[in-house]
């Protein structure tokens, strides 16, 4: 620990909180930064999770006035199927290797790019085709508390790619629930991620610090981007992250 990796930890925490108050995906910016700072992969997920529950919080609060229900689904209802959801999934990346973890988040990652690229042709055929019940909301959401707690990064990425396959809506109009339900996930893993001594205070804390300052900066400027540019940054982050995590495991 020196006063150049403090500083960088912040700096990480900054960006973060603000890719995650524009389109999510904050934690393809700090995983890297925590990896890099010599912190296990597994490690760094859990210390990057909680670094960034401030400014996750700041950016909800940003768009409180935004904030409304998902095809029926009300705003209570879908925080505690992720609150609960994302304490399942924080126990499962406990139980994991950190080895297994760095083999399985290239995946992961390649998963929510291909989702966000297709997902508006996808949401058009299949809502042409079928009607999106409840129920397969209440499924998908459950599975993306899980993705939350577990993995952390990202998760604000596939909740916009999901709704917009599932409830047809525009990334734009996902900002508020999205990042609500991104505190929430990271919420519950903090809870897990503290109790089993996974987080490093001394990078979390710089980090905790630039991420509300970021949060805050992300939902004031993500109010005035138009739905294409929120696209367009979302899948360039997407893609450059897995290019550098597929690298990293297999390279």
């Amino acid at each position: 620990m020196n006063w150049p990796d403090l500083l960088l930890a912040a700096f990480a925490g900054i960006v973060g909180g603000a890719m995650n108050g524009l389109a999510g995906g904050g934690s393809f910016f700090t995983l890297p930064v925590l990896i890099a700072l010599g912190l296990p992969a597994n490690i760094a997920n859990a210390t990057s999770n909680v670094a960034l529950l401030p400014g996750a919080a700041a950016s909800a609060w940003g768009f409180r006035e935004e904030l409304g229900p998902v095809a029926g689904l009300s705003v209570l209802l879908l925080a505690t199927i992720t609150f609960v959801a994302g304490l399942a999934g924080s126990l499962l990346l406990v139980l994991t290797p950190s080895d297994t973890f760095d083999i399985v988040i290239p995946w992961l990652l390649l998963f929510a790019f291909v989702v966000m690229i297709f997902g508006k042709r996808a949401a058009d055929w299949l809502h042409a085709r079928v009607t999106i019940g409840r129920p397969t909301l209440i499924g998908a959401q459950s599975l993306l508390g899980v993705y939350g707690g577990y993995f952390g990064g990202g998760v604000g990425l596939m909740t916009t790619a999901v709704y917009g396959l599932l409830a047809n809506i525009q990334p734009r109009e996902l900002f508020a629930i999205r990042t609500l339900m991104l505190a929430i996930a990271n919420l519950a893993a903090a809870f897990v991620f503290i109790a089993f001594a996974m987080v490093w205070w001394w990078a979390c804390l710089p980090m905790l610090a630039g991420s509300i300052l970021g949060g805050w900066a992300g939902a004031a400027i993500g109010k005035r981007l138009s739905a294409r540019a929120v696209r367009v940054w979302t899948l360039l982050v997407t893609a450059a992250t897995t290019v550098i995590f597929f690298a990293r495991a297999y390279g």
